[in-house]
């Protein structure tokens, strides 16, 4: 239970960053390479035995942690957009109620239980991410704004299901820092490559405060998917319910700290989004 408390504190503190990156008009790709290679140190430092890079990519989970490292620059880099155009709350909501998608997939693949609460759980949650993404008054140019959450909801949808298949079929107990680290260097590598083929187009001097900015995002982002992974190797709870109790956990948290720390404005309808959030959630979890 611990470390599924931590989870959902730790990664509270992600949206939070992520608002300040706006507020103080840090680079996001620059940062988020940097945090990257902070979580991957963290990584390999925490991993007790020696290891070799040749040994590594012989793994058999070195191919889902390729795919996670894909996901993850992309994902942050929506979340951190989704975080400054739609606020820490509305980020939170499209995130994490994407947990409907690992809970479908654990139904089918894991043969977890479903019954009609749990669907009418799921489907109340979709409902709450659109409601709660709407901004009143704005033009059709400015709802564009949307695309963010969606592309947020369904990424983070398949980052949770791809961590689930991967630590169930092929990440064992003592490999956990291995694995996450590998996941984060491999992000890092891909973030470079991007900043790479940008820099040829157009060269700027990388930023002092860009590197403080992914040193500050580094060292919670490795220690939220070391926790949740933890969290997850424990037998007792389904992964549905899991990922369900963490998911309510962070958006409930998220939408007090955009509320008292940011002074977001919610208007009827995100009020409404909100409360169903909670609501689909919760009824996942009695199911």
């Amino acid at each position: 239970m611990i470390y599924l408390l931590l989870s959902i504190s730790i990664s509270t503190g992600l949206f939070v960053i992520f608002k300040y990156f706006g507020i103080y008009k840090i680079d996001v790709l620059k940062a988020i390479v940097v945090n990257y290679i902070i979580a991957f140190s963290f990584g390999f430092l925490s991993y007790e035995n020696a290891i070799s890079i040749t040994e590594i990519l012989h793994q058999p989970w070195i191919y889902g942690a390729f795919f996670l490292g894909a996901l993850f620059v992309a994902i942050f880099f929506v979340m951190a957009m989704t975080a400054q155009k739609n606020g820490v709350s509305v980020a939170s909501i499209a995130g994490k109620m994407s947990v409907v998608i690992p809970v479908f997939f654990g139904v089918f693949l894991y043969g977890e239980s479903v019954t009609f609460l749990k669907i009418v759980g799921i489907t109340i949650a979709l409902l709450a991410v659109y409601l709660a993404s709407l901004k009143e008054g704005k033009s059709n140019a400015q709802k564009a704004g949307l695309l963010f959450p969606v592309l947020l909801f369904f990424g983070s949808g398949a980052i949770d299901t791809t961590l689930k298949y991967v630590e169930v079929n092929y990440v064992p107990e003592n490999e956990v820092a291995l694995f996450s680290g590998s996941v984060f260097a491999i992000a890092a590598v891909f973030g470079l490559i991007i900043l790479g083929v940008k820099s040829i187009k157009k060269t700027t001097p990388f930023g002092a405060k860009n590197i403080v900015a992914g040193v500050v995002l580094g060292i919670p982002n490795y220690y939220s998917i070391v926790f949740l992974i933890k969290a997850l190797q424990n037998k007792n709870f389904e992964s549905s319910v899991l990922f369900t109790v963490n998911n309510v956990g962070i958006v409930i948290l998220s939408t007090l700290v955009g509320l008292i720390l940011f002074k977001e404005q919610f208007s009827l309808k995100n009020k409404i989004g909100v409360f169903l959030a909670i609501i689909g959630i919760v009824l996942v979890t009695i199911a």
